[in-house]
Formats: C-alpha cells, sequence, structure tokens
C-alpha cells in the first residue's frame, strides 16, 4: 500500500487498477523474495511521452530499493507504457529483442495489439501469454482508445 502511493503521488490519479493475481509462472525472483508472490496491474490517467519510460524505470528501481527486508526487496514494480499498438515493458536487462533506452534500461513489445485484441510475441513472457492478462490489457486499453 505504502508503494501504490508513492506511486501515486508520483503519477496521479489511478484509471485502473486489478484485482491480485498469483505470480506463479516463474521462480525467477523466489530466492530473492520467496514463493507465494502476488501480482496487482495499475494504470494511471496521465499519460506519459514514449520518451519518459526509462525515467520512470530508473523512479521504480529506487522506489523498489526503499523497500527492504535486509538486502531483498518486498516488491517489485515494472512500469512499462500501452498505447494503441503495443505494450511495453522497461528492463534492465539487455537480450536480442530489447532495444536500449537510456542509462541502463531497455524496452521491449511484450504484446502487440492486432484486430480487436493484444496478442503474445514469441519472447512475451508466459503470464503475458494468459487470456486473464491479455484482457487486463484489452480493458486498459479500452481507457484510451474506445
Amino acid at each position: 500500500m505504502q508503494a501504490r502511493n508513492k506511486l501515486k503521488l508520483a503519477f496521479g490519479k489511478i484509471d485502473f487498477e486489478s484485482g491480485v493475481l498469483d505470480f506463479n509462472c516463474t521462480d525467477y525472483y523466489e530466492p530473492e523474495m520467496g514463493n507465494g508472490l502476488k501480482r496487482k496491474f495499475v494504470s494511471f490517467s496521465k499519460l506519459i511521452p514514449m520518451s519518459e519510460l526509462y525515467r520512470i524505470k530508473l523512479y521504480a528501481n529506487r522506489l523498489e530499493s526503499k523497500f527492504l527486508n535486509a538486502s531483498s526487496r518486498l516488491i517489485n514494480i515494472d512500469p512499462g507504457y500501452l498505447d494503441k499498438a503495443k505494450l511495453i515493458l522497461a528492463s534492465t536487462k539487455d537480450y536480442a529483442h530489447r532495444i536500449y533506452l537510456h542509462k541502463g534500461i531497455f524496452a521491449e513489445v511484450a504484446l502487440t495489439y492486432r484486430g480487436n485484441s493484444f496478442f503474445p510475441n514469441d519472447w512475451s513472457y508466459p503470464d503475458y501469454r494468459s487470456k486473464e492478462y491479455i484482457d487486463i490489457f484489452n480493458q486498459i486499453r479500452a481507457l484510451y482508445a474506445p
């Protein structure tokens, strides 16, 4: 809740908030954060310029560092942006399908909108391939592109 409030202070009014979702498609974070992880998606009514994504990821990294248990993170914030054609996620990790933005931050097209829905790409994470996640991003897109 504290991190959510800090995000609201930084980015303004929340216009969409998903329910709590099980984060169980990977065990990548378990050594650091334990098991039984949960996830939520939020979007903000104030739209951002695409060029600001790297700054938002850097802010998210700083915010995560304020919520530590010893040296382990208690939260993981993965910012991105959604437009009519795609969902872009920011990352500090480089891979062949990611584009360098600035200051150690990369971007990837996680989902692509075609016809009347988002669709995963070959490299999309398993959870982002799920109907549940795609439905969430279709709902968010409908707020901006009715």
